[in-house]
């Protein structure tokens, strides 16, 4: 069997970072490896420098307009050719022995279909934290319940199977937890994991407007966030996730507090469905504050009933907390 690993970088406006992230892709110790760079419809000195990067003859390219994330990585995964396949953001660092530690693990242990490994965090320029990002130092053996209290590694962090990419389906055009959807499908199709039980790469974060929409407004991010919650709690029932469990209970709370804030951006008919997406994830969706929350919402509307949660929740957090649930 072919270990080709592809990996899939879209790309916008980021000529600097894409050469970094690049480098450390056509550094890894792994030797079958090709690098697909999607230009998300750059417009700045990005394409220039995709033209010469793409002189090294791993390195293959497309363009397309500007369509977020998802889109880009779909159009990059159409044309992969690998056995295993890496999603890699532009601004992101692979350590040489990632490809060669994953593929290995997955080899070893056939019946996985994901490999994840430990991974770091730079803020900017910083010194690099040594703490694991999120829980990837965590051994899961299946993403499901846990992926409901939210999608505890980076995009850079695991290695997937080609085969249950594409029993998954394509990506959305969503720009906001795209990613957190998709994987979402990957767990129910498969997902069992195996964990490379080292630091394998850098996710990094910095002031540069990113893929998944820093330009956009605040109604079209909690729109996208609307409807990836009720296609990832779809994917979470497909795979027979009881309500009962702590990390459903986890995914309601949330799907409440964005129904509140939908409501108090104005979008109505969002915070009207994750109110509805909350009380069908709920173990009793009759608990008092539902209730109590719905009937003030057909009294004075989901605009002035978010607005007035919003305020309760400062209210009560005081003047330096906030009241947040992944």
């Amino acid at each position: 069997m072919s270990a080709l690993v592809s990996t899939i970088i879209p790309v916008y406006n980021r000529p600097e970072q894409l050469q970094i992230a690049v480098r450390s892709v056509l550094s890894q110790t792994h030797p079958e490896i090709e690098v697909i760079i999607v230009d998300d419809g750059s417009d700045d000195a990005t394409p220039e420098v995709i033209r010469e990067m793409a002189l090294d003859s791993r390195v293959s390219t497309l363009r397309i307009n500007n369509t977020g994330p998802g889109g880009a990585r779909e159009a990059g995964r159409q044309v992969a050719r690998g056995e295993f396949l890496q999603y890699l953001d532009s601004d992101d660092f692979l350590y040489p022995g990632k490809f060669s530690r994953q593929v290995a693990a997955l080899l070893e242990n056939p019946e996985s279909d994901v490999a994840y490994c430990r991974t770091l965090y730079r803020q900017g320029d910083h010194l690099l934290e040594q703490s694991p990002e999120k829980r990837t130092h965590e051994r899961f053996d299946h993403m499901w319940p846990s992926f409901l209290t939210g999608r505890w590694w980076n995009t850079l962090t695991p290695l997937y199977r080609r085969s249950v990419c594409q029993r998954a389906g394509p990506w959305t055009t969503l720009r906001q937890e795209e990613d957190w959807e998709y994987d979402s499908r990957i767990a129910t199709v498969g997902g069992r994991l195996c964990f490379v039980d080292e630091a394998l790469c850098e996710f990094h974060h910095h002031g540069a407007v990113r893929l998944s929409g820093e330009g956009l407004s605040t109604t079209r991010k909690l729109a996208d966030r609307a409807s990836a919650r009720r296609l990832i709690y779809n994917s979470a029932i497909a795979a027979g996730i009881i309500r009962e469990t702590p990390e459903m209970a986890h995914f309601s709370r949330a799907a409440f507090l964005l129904a509140r804030q939908c409501g108090a951006a104005g979008l109505a008919r969002e915070a009207a469905d994750l109110f509805d997406l909350a009380r069908e994830s709920a173990a009793n969706p009759s608990t008092p504050d539902l209730v109590l929350f719905r009937a003030a919402a057909a009294l004075i509307g989901w605009k002035n009933v978010g607005r007035l949660s919003e305020w309760y929740d400062r209210y009560r957090s005081g003047p330096t907390g906030s009241a947040s649930v992944e």
